[in-house]
């Protein structure tokens, strides 16, 4: 062949093979798997500075990835917190702004015209699984497998009994929408069925919602009668402490149903390192909401760390919470961000990340924060916060809080004073007015949106 017809040929080989693989393809999208942890405190975990409780896994998924100090939820309470992060909508604006009553579990929770996260993105082409505690409303048309997860095994109240699964005196575990009886410790039932879920659907896109139970405490109401009400976990994890199984110590038990729970979060981890899915998989780790008191003994249990307050309030320990995110490639490992986001952003992230875009229907709280994550700045926002008495507006380092509708609102410095103990209302008139309006404005515009 002359050489001139060669170049030619070769060169439309060339064009050829190009034609057939296109252009460059852009990545692939990430399976997502999101872990909620259940009242955990932002002094709960040994990358926030714990020593006493063991949380290995965790600790190497933040380490892997992006630790979050400054993350917050929408809500200082199970219910709002977690129809916030399934929305992307503050609870003002979806329509779940309270702690559901044992009396509504079974009933239309989040309104039914809201959208949840795998709504978005099953027509992306994500196998959609969930696994855990719902407790956003279980009744007809607004239980998970007809919001978008084509799989769920896991409870609809806001706590179980870890082994007899009751809430309230009824058995409270569900396969899709029936009720079923199964025997086992819920954290690790909750785990295996998401490791289930990832084997059999490893050769697509999935997104897996893991809301553990734990390490709520069982309501005293959701115990068979003549049994302790007390943090329950397999004996094994007191032994490792060197405990007796039986030892009654709340701190001890909780520490050790913190490390049952590590335990599980490692073993779907290696599940998905297994399947060798690590690299194409974008890991987000959270609690719902700050650690309270243990009501039988009036003391702390869990830890806020340096925080004020607890669950069921809008100060930093009820609103501030752990968070981490690993996605080899694109989350530098071993950072730390300061950057404020909320769980609201998840949402938008993740459909962004799946290469789609959230629907121009409704309000969006939260934006895509993949470049944070990747270790950009975020942009100046507002906060804001309300939940039976408590209200509070965060804007930069400057917090505004009350307890009360007609209460006083304090007003602190959180470059300066994060266990907010120094009130500067008095000192800073100027401001308490500016977040003030701003909040009302938030507040009173809330439902027109």
């Amino acid at each position: 062949m002359p050489h001139a017809l060669l170049q030619i040929f070769l060169q439309g080989l060339v064009i050829f093979a190009l034609l057939c693989i296109g252009p460059a393809a852009a990545d692939p999208p990430p399976n997502i798997l999101l872990i909620v942890i259940d009242n955990v405190g932002y002094g709960d975990l040994g990358c926030y500075g714990n020593s006493a409780i063991r949380t290995p896994n965790m600790d190497r998924l933040a380490a892997d990835g992006v630790r979050l100090t400054q993350f917050y939820i929408g809500s200082p309470s199970c219910t709002p917190s977690r129809g916030s992060i399934l929305t992307g909508r503050h609870p003002v604006h979806n329509g779940l702004n309270w702690q559901l009553k044992p009396d509504e579990q079974l009933g239309i929770g989040l309104p039914l015209d809201e959208k949840i996260i795998p709504a978005y993105l099953k027509p992306l082409g994500y196998a959609t699984g969930a696994f855990g505690k719902w407790n956003i409303g279980f009744g007809p048309g607004g239980r998970p497998t007809e919001r978008g997860f084509d799989q769920f095994f896991g409870h609809a109240s806001g706590n179980i009994d870890y082994y007899h699964h009751l809430y309230n005196g009824r058995l409270d575990t569900y396969r899709g929408t029936e009720n079923v009886r199964v025997e086992g410790y819920s954290t690790d039932l909750f785990a295996d069925a998401a490791r289930d879920f990832i084997r059999d659907h490893a050769q697509q896109p999935w997104f897996v919602y893991l809301p553990f139970n734990a390490a709520h405490v069982p309501n005293p109401r959701n115990t068979p009668p003549g049994e302790k009400t007390d943090w329950q976990v397999p004996d094994k994890y007191m032994l490792q402490y060197g405990w007796a199984p039986d030892d009654p110590d709340p701190k001890r038990r909780y520490a050790a149903v913190m490390t049952a729970m590590d335990d599980a979060i490692g073993r779907v981890l290696a599940t998905v390192d297994e399947l060798r899915l690590r690299e194409r998989t974008l890991v987000f780790l959270m609690s719902d909401n700050g650690a309270g008191f243990d009501e039988r003994t009036g003391g702390h249990v869990a830890s806020n760390g340096p925080l004020r307050g607890g669950i069921t309030m809008c100060y930093e320990g009820g609103i501030r919470v752990p968070a981490m995110a690993r996605w080899p490639g694109k989350v530098p490992p071993g950072s730390v961000s300061n950057e404020l986001l909320w769980s609201m952003d998840l949402l938008p992230t993740f459909i962004t990340a799946a290469g789609g875009k959230p629907a121009g229907d409704r309000v969006w709280d939260g934006i895509d924060v993949g470049p944070v994550l990747r270790g950009g700045p975020a942009p100046q926002r507002d906060f804001f916060w309300q939940f039976r008495g408590f209200s509070a507006v965060r804007s930069g380092n400057w917090k505004l809080v009350r307890s009360t509708p007609e209460g006083e609102w304090e007003l602190y410095d959180l470059g300066k004073d994060v266990g907010e103990q120094r009130d500067l209302a008095r000192m800073r008139p100027e401001v308490v007015e500016d977040l003030a309006e701003r909040f009302e404005v938030r507040i009173a515009t809330a439902w027109e949106k």
